[in-house]
């Protein structure tokens, strides 16, 4: 690993390569996305938790700043529902500055 690099456990490689991302989509306030974890990675989850961004980044998945796991989608609970407000900056996971309620995923005002 390069200085600088973060750690990242052979384990959680491993599994970064099985996980598949959806294009983002967009209504009037917020951007989406979906991530599909294989079955199983998922059957570790605890089902109908949302997950903090350390728990679903210590699966493996990556993506820019911002996102919040938002919703559980029963049917398919490896399936993990992502949103984020738009105009968010994905390097510092800001909208005009203000920070994302991590639990909502709406603007903290």
């Amino acid at each position: 690993r390069k200085l600088g690099e973060p750690h990242r456990s052979p384990r959680s490689v491993t599994m970064a390569h099985e996980i598949d991302y959806s294009d983002k989509y967009c209504d009037d306030n917020f951007e989406y996305r979906h991530v599909i974890l294989p079955k199983h990675i998922a059957k570790s989850l605890t089902k109908g938790k949302l997950l903090a961004e350390a728990e679903w980044r210590g699966l493996g998945v990556q993506q820019s700043r911002g996102w919040v796991h938002y919703c559980v989608h029963k049917p398919e609970p490896h399936i993990l529902l992502f949103r984020r407000p738009r105009g968010t900056d994905p390097q510092t996971g800001l909208v005009n500055g203000k920070a994302i309620d991590p639990t909502t995923g709406h603007v903290v005002q």
